[in-house]
């Protein structure tokens, strides 16, 4: 049994800031925990646009906090995630989330992150892998 604070975290190897500092994300859950998936508490930061494609990992986001507007990139359909609010990148979908309010959102990853990972140019987390 594995129980965690996400504040024992903070200023750890497990809180990740992006290269492009529109979030950061504690890494809560990881590859090396060998259970299959990742958890992630991630803030994407007001005022920011961030465009994704999870070519390599399926995600799924509940959002905590907040107010963002999500386009998938290749239908242009758009969405309003608010608390309570979750959705399911279940085809790879490319996703763009403009926030304009702080957004706090839980995240879980399949295959898992090692924790290491932050977009490339395409938006996307390179797949690695983790010894367990």
């Amino acid at each position: 049994m594995i129980v965690r604070s996400f504040d024992e975290f903070k200023g750890t190897d497990r809180h990740v800031k992006s290269a492009s500092g529109t979030w950061e994300s504690t890494r809560i859950v990881l590859a090396k925990e060998g259970v299959g998936f990742s958890v992630h508490e991630t803030i994407l930061y007001a005022g920011t646009s961030t465009d994704m494609w999870y070519a390599n990992h399926i995600e799924a986001v509940v959002c905590t906090k907040g107010d963002a507007e999500l386009t998938d990139r290749e239908t242009g359909k758009t969405y309003h995630i608010t608390p309570g609010t979750m959705y399911l990148l279940n085809g790879h979908e490319r996703h763009t989330l403009k926030v304009k309010e702080d957004f706090h959102c839980i995240c879980v990853f399949n295959p898992p992150v090692t924790g290491r990972e932050d977009h490339d140019e395409n938006g996307t987390y390179p797949l690695l892998t983790e010894e367990v």
